[in-house]
């Protein structure tokens, strides 16, 4: 577990960087100098090449995860070409996905043409950026089979968020028209797919040379095999993260898509130690599952799933008890705090997921990997069905619900089969004493609300000074209080580790001054 924690503080260090950047960039220049309609035509622009990406992968990053530990054993330096097969079969499928595209162009742009026609006049764009998202993957992919994932995180969080910004910024101030700008956006993942690639071949001597000889008749069988369950559930794994998007823009227009992408952005800080986290840990329980040690897997999950609970739960309550002071200082924020409650379900389903995921890759590392097709396709049933039903009813508001029953629903079967039929726990009594702790800040909130919030509204400072003293004060004090419980309680050796050090190194430092 040492290296997973060290490389995971690494990749969420560098993740939570580029989520500073990311707010500025968000919250601030995007708000204030996009309209919502536009705000809403780059979400779809990066939603649709997602998309692309994932189904021409042709399930690649799974079937890697899973085949790795046969072509490169840990007593042997030689990985027999294995990473010859990434960089080729993901290109196969893009040649393949882009005729797919293009013979639905018509159909997807008339599904637009009524409320968000924006994006049609940039749809031939989603063929370089899918093909760049694609190749971003996969390069992060690989890297993160040689256990290195901090610079790959950097180039996504941090490089990405910079160039992103300038390219804000020169639209903002009017240096480059519509078009220039959809060319600069594209330009920017250009950039990072080059970067991505230059790094991973200076990691070690990466053969591209295929041992054709070392592919067995029963390896490629497993391969085909398995790869031929992921092509079919990538129908569903990449199409449903988009639905909520197509929806939105479809049913309310690109102005609405603009502000719940805001609240997904919001979100979207609660799973940022589950990619560090999830990435450092998929190859792990990969090679435990190939050994059939199932002890072993059950302690990783339980570990990996309890440490994403606790954060994630300190992240979204932070968020949520300072949300309303978020949407004061953002720029036509009165607009965007239409989705105060997208953040409040989203959220919820973010944590969710989350915290049960590792389930998923204990599936697809299993022999019974065939059922994840199964639950691929109930979610994406799920998804579509429950969108369609409720953003007539509920709006922005519905999607969002849409997205967590959809996740409920799909984790409930997933958790089953891991439990019952491989014998994997993902859960212990430490998951019920974070979910009790953070009932208790909540109450604490609650009372801070009734008691403490009066007093900053009633000092004789502007209400946006008076708002920050507030939000810094109860971060501060609510913030520790949950921290000190957790250290207390020995909620997780880890977690008590991780602040003994950051205490010691305080107390180092005040000694040394």
């Amino acid at each position: 577990m040492g290296v997973i924690i060290r490389q995971s503080i690494k990749g969420t260090i560098v993740n939570y960087i580029g989520i500073a950047i990311g707010i500025f960039t968000t919250f601030f220049v995007m708000t204030k100098y996009l309209t919502t309609e536009e705000v809403g035509f780059t979400r779809v622009l990066i939603d649709a090449s997602t998309m692309f990406c994932g189904l021409a992968m042709l399930g690649t990053t799974s079937s890697s995860m899973r085949f790795y530990p046969y072509f490169k054993r840990e007593d042997e330096e030689d990985d027999h070409g294995f990473f010859f097969w990434t960089l080729i079969i993901p290109f196969i499928g893009f040649l393949l996905y882009s005729i797919v595209f293009l013979l639905l162009k018509d159909s997807v742009t008339a599904s637009f043409a009524e409320k968000s026609a924006l994006f049609n006049n940039y749809y031939y764009f989603l063929f370089p950026m899918g093909f760049c998202f694609l190749y971003i993957r996969i390069f992060e992919s690989n890297s993160n089979l040689l256990m290195r994932i901090a610079v790959p995180n950097f180039i996504r969080e941090v490089l990405v968020r910079v160039l992103t910004l300038a390219v804000y910024l020169l639209y903002a101030f009017r240096v480059v028209s519509m078009d220039g700008f959809v060319i600069l956006f594209c330009l920017v993942y250009v950039i990072a797919t080059l970067v991505n690639l230059v790094y991973f071949f200076s990691l070690k001597k990466i053969q591209l040379k295929p041992d054709l000889k070392f592919i067995s008749k029963a390896l490629l069988k497993d391969y085909l095999l398995y790869t031929g369950f992921l092509l079919l559930a990538a129908l569903s794994d990449y199409i449903t993260p988009f639905v909520n998007t197509f929806f939105v823009s479809a049913k309310l227009g690109l102005a609405f898509t603009g502000i719940y992408t805001m609240a997904v952005n919001i979100v979207a800080m609660i799973e940022v130690p589950f990619r560090s986290l999830g990435s450092i840990s998929t190859p792990v329980i990969s090679r435990y599952m190939k050994e059939g040690n199932i002890p072993e897997v059950s302690a990783l999950c339980k570990k990996v799933s309890l440490h994403q609970l606790l954060i994630g739960s300190f992240v979204f309550y932070l968020i949520w008890i300072n949300l309303d002071y978020i949407y004061a200082v953002m720029p036509n924020g009165e607009a965007y705090s239409a989705a105060k409650y997208v953040v409040l379900i989203l959220g919820a389903s973010k944590l969710i997921y989350t915290t049960c995921s590792s389930g998923s890759s204990v599936i697809s590392y299993s022999r019974y990997y065939y059922f994840s097709l199964l639950f691929a396709f109930f979610f994406t049933f799920l998804t579509i069905f429950l969108n369609n039903k409720l953003i007539p009813v509920f709006g922005i508001n519905g999607a969002a619900l849409a997205t967590l029953l959809s996740f409920v629903l799909y984790l409930i079967p997933i958790l089953s089969l891991v439990r019952f039929v491989i014998g994997v726990s993902t859960f212990s009594i430490d998951h019920l004493k974070v979910l009790f702790l953070m009932g208790a800040l909540v109450l604490l909130y609650l009372v801070w609300s009734v008691f403490i919030t009066p007093l900053f509204s009633g000092l004789d400072f502007p209400s946006l000074v008076a708002g920050l003293l507030e939000c810094l004060a109860k971060t501060l004090v609510l913030g520790t209080l949950g921290v000190l419980a957790v250290y207390f309680w020995k909620i997780s050796p880890d977690a008590n580790s991780l602040i003994e050090k950051t205490v010691s190194i305080f107390i180092k430092k005040k000694d040394e001054s």
